[in-house]
């Protein structure tokens, strides 16, 4: 059965109508405590997020709660565009940025079972001109020299971050940003994918490849990598074997006509308090060209549109084991490879460590905020973020479009507030 979602604002429901199946037609509908969650804790949480409007730190807010496959929490708060005076909904498109990695990442892994490319492959294979890399190692004067790389990147490198690839800002970055290369953004573009990345390929790496963990083009990287494989462009690949799979009718790369009226702005904080629109010609932190653009070039690694709804969706399958309403994309044991630690002794963040396109809850003591071990998750550049709690059989989705996104504390309350509203 596929799901049929309506357009209520979410800020609009009762607590006691908004957890309902996301696996039926017809939403089966309880009160959060059937779910293990506590209808007074989640109220309060549900105030704490609606501060973030109030004091117009956020122009507006999407945040979406399932435990046990269900839906325990809600909430649409403020506006999607404030000058236009369109209001936040259950169904407001965002830019979701590195989010797109992980639904990428899952691409590489169905191409993977079905023996169409092997993750421990040489990224070469592929994508001839990744062959016979060169590394800067940065001097002391500020410049750097050229050493051969010892060693080929592999689609497993690219899955971790640890190909030596950034987003042009390493040693060499001046040779980066003369080829055109610098931050996520490729929707200005008006070439395939696969012709930018080529072109990257003459570029110098920013360290031996699985030698560090550096977060960069490694995904767009990979979304050519489905195209060779699979012979589709990496749009109709994601359309026909994940996104039309999972329902997810409204995640794109470039929006429909009928969509369009939907996309959130884009705001940033304002001297002395408050939101603004950033405007259109900032580029790649602005409202970008996801309407009017060429629609030439999609990106792996940022590009994609989605509604926190469509996300979830896909996220409920990860915990699902790789299935989702009957419709299954990978195997069990192939989320568990996802969702494993792969740096061993490279160096990451606290407590934690990076699968296969997902950062990874190693040591709940060192990582230092609730949670459960063996977390998974990550974000995007407009402040939205997501994560997967097998423990507590848990998923969070929370989209916003703020960028900078400094001095904010919304993510530390958000799963504070989430955390303690669990009550079995």
């Amino acid at each position: 059965m596929r799901i049929t979602l309506s357009r209520p604002i979410f800020a609009a429901l009762l607590f006691s109508l908004i957890t309902t199946t996301v696996q039926a037609d017809d939403f089966s509908r309880s009160r959060p405590e059937r779910l293990g969650m506590s209808s007074p804790r989640l109220e309060s949480l549900d105030r704490v997020l609606k501060s973030y409007v109030e004091t117009e730190q956020l122009a507006g807010q999407v945040v979406l709660v399932l435990r046990k496959g269900r839906i325990a929490y809600s909430s649409a708060n403020g506006m999607q565009d404030i000058e236009a005076g369109i209001p936040m909904q259950e169904d407001s498109l965002f830019r979701i940025a590195s989010q797109t990695k992980a639904i990428v990442s899952t691409g590489i892994m169905i191409l993977h079972e079905r023996g169409q490319l092997d993750i421990s492959h040489s990224l070469s294979r592929y994508i001839p001109e990744w062959s016979d890399m060169q590394v800067a190692v940065a001097t002391e004067n500020g410049g750097y020299t050229l050493e051969p790389a010892e060693r080929d990147i592999t689609l497993r490198h690219l899955l971790t971050h640890t190909s030596g690839v950034s987003y042009g800002n390493g040693p060499a970055q001046k040779e980066w940003e003369s080829a055109g290369f610098q931050g996520w953004y490729f929707a200005n573009r008006d070439e395939p994918i696969a012709d930018s990345i080529a072109r990257m390929g003459s570029l110098p790496l920013d360290a031996q490849p699985g030698t560090a963990w550096i977060y960069g083009y490694n995904t767009d990287i990979l979304g050519v990598v489905i195209e060779k494989a699979s012979g589709l462009s990496l749009d109709e690949f994601l359309r026909t074997e994940i996104l039309e799979p999972l329902d997810m009718n409204d995640t794109h790369f470039y929006l429909p006509e009928s969509k369009q009226g939907r996309l959130n702005t884009v705001y940033k904080p304002k001297s002395g308090g408050g939101v603004e629109a950033i405007p259109a010609k900032d580029g790649m932190r602005s409202q970008g060209m996801y309407n009017d653009g060429p629609r030439a070039s999609f990106s792996g690694g940022a590009g994609l549109l989605s509604t926190a709804t469509d996300y979830a969706k896909f996220l409920q399958m990860t915990l699902n084991g790789g299935e989702l309403d009957g419709e299954r994309l990978l195997s069990r044991k192939t989320i568990e490879l996802m969702t494993a630690n792969h740096l061993g002794n490279i160096p990451y963040q606290s407590g934690r460590g990076f699968g296969l396109g997902f950062s990874v809850v190693t040591d709940l003591g060192r990582r230092g905020s609730l949670g459960s071990e063996g977390e998974y998750g990550w974000g995007g550049a407009y402040h939205s973020t997501y994560w997967v709690d097998p423990v507590e059989e848990l998923v969070v989705v929370y989209l916003t479009q703020l960028i900078p996104a400094e001095g904010i504390d919304d993510y530390s309350k958000l799963r504070s507030g989430i955390y303690q509203a669990i009550i079995d």
